[in-house]
């Protein structure tokens, strides 16, 4: 035994100085030192070289898919009659009768066909080699039941230990892509509610008495102009260049002066571009510098809002993660047929494997196409129907005009020139117009 554990250590020290390696090297972290070997590349640096994937390369038929194009069909916004059929008891029926037309489902042809083929497959495999039942119900041998060929069959057993674990994977794969999508959908109602705030602050706090009207009309719709613009650039960001690139510069031509236009157009990031006019706009407003500072807060969060969603865009639930999700539930449901042979004996010639096999497919590779279809949320979610409320709710914020509905407008405490309780505009007590009120 020494002689034994000589040998192996003189065989590891041997191997340590073959092409600059070092046995014993632990893997790096961010504690280790980098050691360089003769070589003169660092261990850190070996370790650390990964192989990068090659871009995706897609054709103009994968554009245009049947699952790509049904992906429009489900930017659903919900009014109560929405609801209301949602709650139906009918609901049940109708789902069951609209089967045959689910993008879903018709997403998974290839997939099915492929299970139900190897289910029959192995019924008529086993009727040849095995035995088979006549219209009678008669048993006889198969044609070549005196071969040496076995019939095919499998035990059920290891699917059964195997089902837990394939269903945990499926429900976290399911869980984490809805987490992606529910994360995109608060990003955008973030959006939207921050569009209206910044929209309104910037209404209320302009000094209207150091300007003209005409000034004030539009200074304030290039505020709404320019925050709309923002989150129109946001969703062409977030969308494919073929579905969106048209009909964003088409709107931006049409409510962008063209010379604001055509450099979002140029801009390498065009939010960006949309973000730093909008502050411009904001810089311009008549406004004190720290209620500048609060409506800037919410120019900042659009910031975040789509960072965040970038990383969505950019980064997928791990691949590996994925694949191998995909590949054990594709060989689980590629070899259940043949666990299926004897549990479903009973049936004729064991015949009812094809219809159990098609509808276990469906519905299981159901959850993995339904988390597959959630993990890219942005193309699902009805952005371009968010861009469209926020535009008309912006324009008209900037519409209104403080005591344009005889609500009574006081001038600030620390204005100069005016004192603490004067009506600007407004109706108090019947009295229209500019008077003096007593405020306690």
């Amino acid at each position: 035994m020494p002689n034994f554990r000589s040998a192996i250590l003189a065989v590891t020290l041997a191997l340590s100085h073959v092409r600059g390696t070092h046995a014993f090297v632990s893997f790096p972290s961010r504690d280790n030192v980098a050691i360089v070997g003769s070589t003169g590349v660092s261990s850190t640096a070996r370790f650390m070289k990964t192989k990068q994937p090659p871009p995706a390369a897609i054709t103009e038929s994968d554009k245009y898919t049947y699952g790509e194009v049904s992906r429009a069909y489900r930017r659903t916004v919900y009014t109560h009659d929405d609801w209301v059929k949602h709650r139906s008891p009918n609901r049940f029926i109708r789902n069951l009768s609209s089967i045959t037309s689910s993008g879903v489902y018709k997403n998974l042809a290839k997939e099915v066909i492929a299970t139900t083929a190897v289910a029959t497959f192995v019924v008529s495999w086993n009727c040849i080699f095995g035995e088979y039942q006549d219209f009678a119900s008669v048993t006889h041998n198969g044609p070549l039941h005196d071969s040496l060929i076995p019939i095919l069959t499998l035990p059920l057993a290891p699917f059964t230990l195997a089902s837990p674990s394939l269903g945990l994977l499926l429900t976290f794969r399911a869980n984490t892509s809805y987490t992606r999508w529910d994360e995109a959908r608060k990003n955008w109602g973030m959006n939207i509610n921050h569009t209206r705030d910044l929209v309104r602050l910037g209404n209320a706090y302009y000094d209207r008495s150091a300007v003209t009207p005409e000034r004030a009309e539009d200074d304030l719709k290039r505020l709404a102009l320019c925050t709309w613009c923002f989150v129109r650039c946001m969703k062409r960001h977030l969308s494919p260049a073929w579905e969106d690139e048209e009909d964003f510069r088409k709107e931006l031509l049409e409510k962008l002066p063209k010379e604001q236009a055509e450099a979002i157009f140029a801009a390498a990031h065009r939010p960006n571009r949309a973000l730093q006019d909008l502050s411009v706009a904001i810089e311009n407003l008549p406004i004190h510098f720290i209620r500048k500072n609060e409506i800037h807060r919410a120019a900042t969060i659009f910031e975040d809002n789509l960072g965040s969603s970038e990383r969505l865009l950019t980064s997928p639930i791990p691949l590996f993660y994925s694949r191998h999700t995909a590949r054990f539930l594709s060989f689980w449901l590629l070899l259940l047929p043949f666990a299926l042979w004897e549990p479903l004996g009973n049936s004729w010639n064991h015949v009812d494997m094809i219809p159990v096999t098609s509808v276990l497919s469906l519905f299981l590779f159901g959850i993995e196409e339904l988390a597959t279809q959630l993990e890219e949320p942005f193309t699902i979610l009805p952005m371009q129907g968010f861009c469209d409320k926020i535009y008309n709710w912006c324009n008209e914020i900037v519409s209104f005009a403080p005591g344009d509905n005889g609500m009574p407008v006081y001038e600030n405490k620390g204005t100069p020139n005016v004192g603490a309780g004067t009506l600007i505009s407004g109706n108090v007590n019947g009295v229209n117009g500019s008077s003096r009120v007593e405020v306690a």
